[in-house]
């Protein structure tokens, strides 16, 4: 069908007109060569992709506090500051690397990198130097179990997912949110020094969420990334293909939700609210499938965009509070 299946650049013709359209972004706000020595401080505060961080922070805490073992507060607080750098470093790192397709859409020309505000070298650096200190940090203050997993997160999203799997596969974003899973997974090693199947419960939740959380965003920016030669699922399966992928994900997403009741770390009033959030999620996911001659398709897929990143704060927002506020105060809920 017509607008199911946009055509899309490859990666070498995107990379040859990022170059042309980043010199004259330059050149349109007045930069010349001086001007990329440095960028300003709410410019390298944006490479860290704050909230993306701020999400990273939450399920890090939660996997944190959720952990049987009691973590001094001192040390829980420089923990979540290394894997907060880390995620801020992946971002930077992100950024580097994507400056060519950036450059492009719509959603991200206006980022530092690619608007001239900061040298691309410099942005490499700058996450490279993140990087090493949160894994170093993290090490030092709680484990080596905890940063080599923070290590492996960095590469896995740096690496493998922004160098190879974004450009090459419409899976990009169903392997590579794994990356954005391994947070609450991190901070559970860091209370305990080890992995166990609470966290691993965790993990999936955010990595089960991922892809509807993303495809529904592909399905109303498709254009911008056919636009820029990356193989998302509508540009390469097809819309129609595409929903029916949200809604099954969703489905699996309501049993995942509820495991941590099952494995025994959370409670009842945990269990209700994950339900009653993963089914209204699912009806969102289910409006998106059902819009089959795709009138409403992109009304149906940001609604089901926003809701789900709500979705997300709701479920590890209450562990959080659950393990630092309720149980402290004698409530089990």
């Amino acid at each position: 069908r017509p607008g199911d299946r946009p055509p899309f650049a490859s990666v070498d013709e995107v990379r040859d007109m990022s170059d042309v359209t980043a010199i004259g972004q330059r050149q349109n706000a007045g930069l010349g060569a001086a001007d990329l020595a440095g960028g300003a401080p709410a410019d390298y505060v944006s490479l860290l992709k704050p909230r993306v961080m701020s999400l990273v922070i939450l399920t890090a805490l939660a996997g944190l506090v959720a952990a049987p073992t009691h973590v001094h507060p001192v040390i829980g607080f420089a923990a979540l500051l290394a894997i907060s750098v880390g995620a801020g470093a992946s971002g930077a790192l992100n950024m580097w690397y994507d400056r060519d397709i950036d450059a492009i859409m719509s959603r991200t020309r206006t980022r530092a990198i690619p608007s001239g505000r900061i040298a691309p070298r410099e942005a490499l650096a700058f996450g490279l130097t993140l990087a090493t200190f949160a894994v170093f940090t993290l090490g030092v203050v709680t484990n080596w179990l905890a940063a080599g997993l923070l290590a492996f997160t960095i590469f896995f999203y740096a690496v493998v997912y922004t160098m190879w799997l974004k450009r090459w596969t419409p899976q990009n974003i169903v392997i590579g949110g794994a990356a954005g899973a391994f947070p609450p997974m991190i901070g559970w090693a860091a209370a305990t020094g080890a992995i166990g199947l609470e966290s691993l419960a965790l993990f999936s939740i955010i990595f089960f969420w991922t892809p509807p959380h993303f495809w529904a965003l592909a399905l109303f920016k498709s254009g911008d990334y056919g636009r820029a030669g990356v193989p998302m699922m509508p540009n390469v399966k097809g819309a129609r293909r595409t929903r029916l992928e949200i809604f099954l994900y969703a489905l699996l997403l309501v049993p995942v939700c509820v495991s941590p009741v099952l494995l025994g770390f959370e409670g009842r009033v945990y269990g209700a609210l994950a339900l009653v959030s993963s089914l209204i999620m699912l009806w969102f996911a289910f409006a998106v499938w059902r819009d089959t001659d795709g009138r409403d398709n992109d009304k149906a897929a940001k609604k089901l965009f926003a809701y789900s990143i709500l979705h997300l704060f709701l479920l590890f927002g209450f562990i959080v509070i659950e393990h630092t506020i309720l149980q402290p105060l004698g409530i089990a809920p």
